[in-house]
């Protein structure tokens, strides 16, 4: 009988242990979830400029006579630029 009651007496350390464990679980997975959604916004950042720098410079490109893609590549340039600074300040701030 006295061991019984000793179990007894270590039954809210048990719960309060696992409990522990299940909030330790529940934070490392909102942690993973937190640095994809980060990933995925510094990739946003760094591509949606060159996509438009693109697309800019195509349409400009259509206005001049004959083939060229001039400002098409010197676009492209330009908004993979601005994307990495966009990526270097998302995480110099972050």
């Amino acid at each position: 009988m006295p061991e019984r009651r000793h179990k007894l007496e270590r039954w809210p350390e048990i719960v309060r242990r696992q409990v522990r464990n299940l909030r330790r679980a529940a934070e490392e997975e909102h942690r993973l979830l937190a640095q994809l959604a980060y990933l995925g916004t510094a990739g946003l950042v760094l591509v949606l400029p060159a996509v438009a720098g693109a697309y800019l410079g195509r349409w400009l490109d259509s206005l001049m006579p004959g083939y060229s893609i001039q400002w098409t590549l010197s676009l492209i340039l330009v908004g993979l630029a601005i994307g990495i600074v966009n990526v270097w300040l998302l995480f110099r701030g972050g």
